[in-house]
């Protein structure tokens, strides 16, 4: 089980549980954050590049965080991020999906000053058919194991 910082290694999986997305959610969160035709409207959403209701890529992004939350990479830690590299929408999430997120610890770099270590996993977003839908990789401190 992971703990601290120094329980990690490059190569660890994780994967999160599963969320089923509403269509009462999608509109939900996009009439609150986003409020663009394809995200709120059936009949425009089914005129628009995505031919159909698509969430909200920040609500997408939203999701993810939660099921990275309930995944607990880094044990009773909270996770705390110094920023977002390569976050990508792949493909809408639409009503009904079921996503899941698939992580790997991709660096761990030990705080020479803190006792802390830096550590990016890759995340990706996946939908029930297996196809990737978002990814992003954060940039996450973890305490080390006390002395």
């Amino acid at each position: 089980m992971v703990e601290w910082f120094d329980d990690l290694f490059v190569g660890m999986r994780f994967k999160s549980p599963e969320k089923c997305v509403t269509r009462e959610e999608i509109k939900r969160f996009a009439s609150e954050y986003d409020p663009q035709p394809y995200h709120l409207d059936e009949a425009a959403a089914q005129r628009s590049v995505f031919e159909g209701l698509a969430a909200s890529g920040w609500h997408t992004a939203a999701m993810a965080m939660r099921l990275a939350v309930e995944t607990r990479p880094f044990g009773p830690h909270p996770l705390l991020g110094l920023g977002v590299d390569d976050l990508r929408w792949l493909a809408p999430v639409r009503p009904d999906d079921v996503i899941h997120l698939e992580g790997e610890v991709v660096e761990l770099t030990p705080s020479r000053s803190k006792p802390q270590g830096i550590v990016r996993v890759k995340w990706t977003a996946f939908n029930q058919r297996g196809e990737p839908v978002y990814t992003f990789n954060p940039i996450a401190i973890v305490p080390r194991r006390p002395t």
